[in-house]
């Protein structure tokens, strides 16, 4: 996407944050208009249904509602204060098998020390009576050391239960970092982490990629006409259709509002501009119907720019040729594929016009 679309698709969407304040008489500080803008961008799915439910109800949303899902949805401290109570849980599960480990060892410390003092006594011993009673000491300390040691098994067996739990809340957590709500795909996040670590492995193994950039053509159009609900039903259409058409370890991500981005590892020009296709057929295929009226909305389209890895490339040189292929879609109709050997062939066609 070009500059000039980028600034005026997020001028759009300021203008509507801007709307909404007013709308509902809410005081225009950096965190409101924050939850407005993302509310009108449709990045996050969750707080669009809260902000929905809480509209849908009483026809506006008042300055303590507008905390409410601001915390719950966008405060920074959200992930990091679940990371620190799972952090917490795990802490308090090592602690206690610290103590039942050492309560283990101080036992088995005083069972060494019971059956040195027995070796000793039994040497000294010279009554039948005497070598009972030792006996009987043994008996009961290695009792004692079973039951101490049953109770470390025992507490080994719940904490590896419980971490094991845990370790899944972690993942979760992990997963929802990198996880975009409304169409399940990887978020910019998680985009911007593989393409490093995708440029990186190129470089060390010589092991090229290609990049999808993707973009629904007049969305900022459809939206205003049909509304943010039926707008995150075209993201979700068009996640879906990226979801069926790619595989094993190609990564499909939402890259911005509109857009997202597929890395295809060890994927050639030609079969990437392959998948491409596929993907913008597959959108093309899928009729659009309301679900709130079943009114029939016609079809959506998306235009495509491929690149592909070459030697001495950076992360952005390889974005930024894939996203210049996705502006020449546009500008050459929308709705097609286009790929950086494409650009070449439009450069050169330039050269040679200007030459005549």
């Amino acid at each position: 996407m070009s500059q000039a679309e980028e600034f005026h698709r997020t001028i759009g969407y300021g203008e509507a944050a801007m709307g909404q304040l007013r709308r509902n008489e809410i005081p225009a500080y950096p965190r409101n208009y924050e939850l407005w803008y993302t509310y009108c961008a449709g990045f996050n799915h969750a707080l669009n249904k809260a902000v929905n439910d809480i509209l849908r109800a009483r026809g506006r949303i008042s300055l303590e509602e507008v905390n409410g899902v601001y915390g719950q949805f966008l405060a920074p401290s959200r992930l990091g204060d679940r990371i620190e109570e799972v952090g917490g849980k795990i802490s308090d599960e090592i602690n206690e098998v610290v103590g039942a480990v050492e309560k283990t060892i101080i036992a088995t410390s005083r069972y060494c020390e019971s059956l040195n003092g027995a070796t000793n006594s039994l040497a000294q011993a010279t009554e039948r009576a005497q070598v009972v009673s030792i006996a009987k000491e043994l008996i009961e300390a290695t009792r004692q050391t079973e039951a101490t040691n049953r109770v470390l098994e025992a507490q080994l067996a719940d904490s590896r239960s419980q971490i094991a739990d845990l370790q899944q809340s972690l993942d979760a957590i992990r997963y929802e970092s990198l996880t975009d709500e409304l169409t399940t795909l990887a978020n910019r996040k998680h985009f911007d982490q593989s393409i490093e670590r995708a440029v990186v492995n190129a470089e060390e193994a010589n092991d090229s990629f290609s990049l999808l950039i993707t973009d629904i053509d007049h969305f900022k159009n459809f939206n205003d006409t049909f509304g943010h609900q039926t707008g995150d039903q075209v993201l979700r259409l068009v996640g879906l259709a990226v979801k069926q058409n790619v595989k094993g370890q190609d990564i499909a991500c939402r890259y911005g509002g509109e857009e997202f981005a597929i890395i295809l590892p060890r994927t050639t020009l030609d079969h990437a501009r392959t998948v491409a296709d596929h993907i913008r057929v597959a959108v093309m295929s899928k009729e659009l119907v309301k679900r709130s009226t079943g009114e029939n909305l016609g079809y959506i389209t998306i235009s495509v720019g491929v690149s592909t890895w070459q030697a001495g490339d950076t992360v952005q040189s390889v974005i930024e040729r894939a996203d210049s292929a996705l502006y020449l879609a546009k500008r050459t109709g929308r709705n097609r594929v286009c790929t950086e050997r494409d650009l070449e062939i439009a450069e050169r066609r330039k050269d040679t016009g200007r030459v005549a």
